[in-house]
């Protein structure tokens, strides 16, 4: 019986290099929705399950939030969840590595044209309506395409996106409830990690809206200069020569 290429799984081995570049992808979320929730009208544009909270406070009539922005920035995130996972089938037998780097090109070059559409401002910190919408579309769109291929490789407790069942994990599987603690290292850095980009990111706005997501692209850039130093991870080595 043959298979088709679309049937192929990527190899599921994670390597270290892949492991830290989720890590930094995971700082780079903080980074984001500190600029889409403080600076683009109360929205996420990464965490869907808060943007989807605000969304139904908004449509009952809570004030200071807005149905239209966070209505957008859920279509947006859609279509880029759903490019990516266009991604993961027309790819489905690459490595993880290389999986996850086409996520963050592609993540890079959505983030660079919010940090210059953001620099067009010529405010530090007010920007018009228009470059919003602007904005939360570009930023969503980022985060869907690389949420799908994170989805994809399904590195536990390394979503770059969601801490719900990662703080669930350290608590329920601790010690204290008569767990093992398993991968409590990763699950306690996924979580300062979010804190420490998301503490980063307000602090960056200080110095205006491009800042943080200038920041943000850069990080990106020197993580994929840093993946193409360390050559093929382990998997592929092993998949190209079987």
């Amino acid at each position: 019986m043959t298979t088709t290429p679309h049937s192929v799984q990527p190899v599921a081995a994670t390597s270290r290099t892949t492991m830290i570049a989720l890590i930094a992808l995971t700082f780079s979320t903080g980074l984001i929705d500190a600029v889409s929730f403080i600076s683009l009208g109360h929205v996420f544009t990464a965490n869907m399950t808060g943007n989807i909270v605000l969304l139904g406070f908004a449509v009952g009539g809570a004030t200071g939030l807005s149905a239209a922005r966070s209505g957008v920035s859920l279509l947006a995130f859609m279509a880029g969840a759903l490019f990516g996972g266009m991604i993961n089938v027309r790819h489905s037998g690459w490595t993880q590595m290389r999986l996850l780097k086409r996520a963050i090109v592609i993540e890079a070059v959505l983030l660079l044209m919010a940090t210059i559409f953001a620099g067009s401002a010529g405010t530090k910190t007010e920007i018009s309506p228009s470059l919003t919408y602007g904005l939360i579309i570009l930023l969503a769109l980022a985060m869907g395409a690389r949420n799908a291929v994170v989805r994809k490789l399904a590195v536990p407790d390394l979503t770059t996106t969601v801490l719900t069942l990662t703080v669930t994990g350290i608590a329920s599987d601790s010690s204290l409830a008569g767990g093992a603690n398993p991968r409590w290292k990763s699950r306690v850095t996924a979580v300062i990690t979010m804190f420490a980009g998301a503490a980063a990111g307000a602090m960056f706005l200080r110095y205006g809206v491009f800042v943080p997501l200038g920041a943000s692209c850069l990080m990106l850039l020197a993580v994929l200069a840093w993946m193409a130093a360390m050559g093929p991870d382990d998997a592929q080595l092993r998949s190209e020569r079987a």
